[in-house]
């Protein structure tokens, strides 16, 4: 399959489940779409009856506490998008119709592992048109609290470089970056699960979230452990997700970045805040089709290379 190309499934992907906030039953149907449709949700179940199309973009986000929404409540949101998000960018998918019956995304098993599982059955064909992508042109940065997320400029690719630091010991200070493409995403960060403070729980229950969380969807840490049976998958599974995370937010651009992306203390507000400041400045980025990205940023050859070293997996 030729890299620049756009992609979308042979055949459709059924899912169903539970959303982990709203708890409700949903049904979620992956359709197959033309060329420049983009990833495009479908919400049925409405109470008039009808549907309603939400394209999925950052400018379609309405809010960003614990999961990320697009649409509005008033006339059929769409909430917890961000680990199917993260299987399409991740897998490279470009062109999508989401059917979904329900207000909220099934969490599945609290990672992007069954969208995974269920693309790879419906299966991924080229399409004969050129894929755009954006191009970070020059840094993009966002501070909210102690947290940081932002995106510089590129040679090519898009890279990712996510640092966590928890008081709690059980998590603590993590850090993880890969360069994204599905044989990365499949092995490192598609099976990397949510995760969840059990005295937070009660909390989290009268403000109307995690109604649907269990040990089946959701890592649960009590005091210093892990109350999974079955412990974690990885060894940093939250950076892990947290990069998940990410990867499906800064999916919301709407098509594939060429930039590098570093967070520390991030999650989806700073995830969609540093998409706000991107498309904010129209001299900080610009599209390109097919091979256009081979051409160098003129004058920025030097600082490129200094970016790349500085934001280089950190393997200690």
């Amino acid at each position: 399959m030729k890299k620049f190309r756009q992609t979308t499934l042979r055949e459709r992907a059924i899912l169903t489940g539970a959303g982990v906030h709203s708890n409700a039953p949903v049904q979620l149907i992956l359709h197959p779409a033309e060329a420049d449709h983009g990833i495009v949700f479908m919400r049925t179940g409405l109470a008039d009856g009808g549907s309603k199309l939400i394209e999925a973009s950052w400018a379609q986000v309405s809010m960003t506490e614990l999961c990320t929404v697009i649409g509005e409540q008033r006339d059929g949101a769409i909430a917890t998008i961000e680990h199917l998000m993260a299987a399409l960018a991740g897998l490279g998918l470009d062109n999508v119709l989401v059917e979904i019956d329900g207000p909220e995304v099934p969490i599945m098993d609290g990672s992007s592992a069954q969208f995974v599982d269920a693309i790879d059955e419906a299966g991924i064909v080229e399409q004969d048109a050129p894929r755009r992508m954006i191009r970070v042109l020059k840094p993009v940065r966002v501070d909210i609290g102690r947290g940081f997320a932002e995106l510089l400029p590129a040679t090519k690719g898009f890279h990712l470089d996510v640092e966590i630091d928890f008081t709690a010991g059980v998590i603590g200070r993590q850090r993880t970056a890969l360069e994204l493409s599905p044989q990365a995403f499949r092995r490192d960060i598609a099976r990397a699960r949510t995760f969840g403070f059990l005295r937070d729980v009660e909390r989290l229950w009268k403000a109307g979230f995690a109604l649907g969380a269990s040990l089946d969807n959701t890592i649960a840490l009590e005091d210093e452990r892990v109350v999974n049976p079955e412990g974690l998958r990885f060894e940093n599974e939250f950076v892990r997700h947290k990069l998940l995370d990410a990867i499906g937010d800064l999916s919301l651009a709407g098509s594939p970045l060429i930039a590098y992306y570093r967070s520390y203390c991030g999650g989806h507000k700073l995830n969609h805040a540093v998409l706000e400041a991107l498309f904010a400045d129209p001299s900080a980025y610009e599209i390109v089709v097919d091979e256009q990205w081979r051409r160098p940023l003129r004058g920025q050859a030097q600082s490129l290379r200094a970016v790349a070293a500085a934001y280089a997996p950190d393997m200690g």
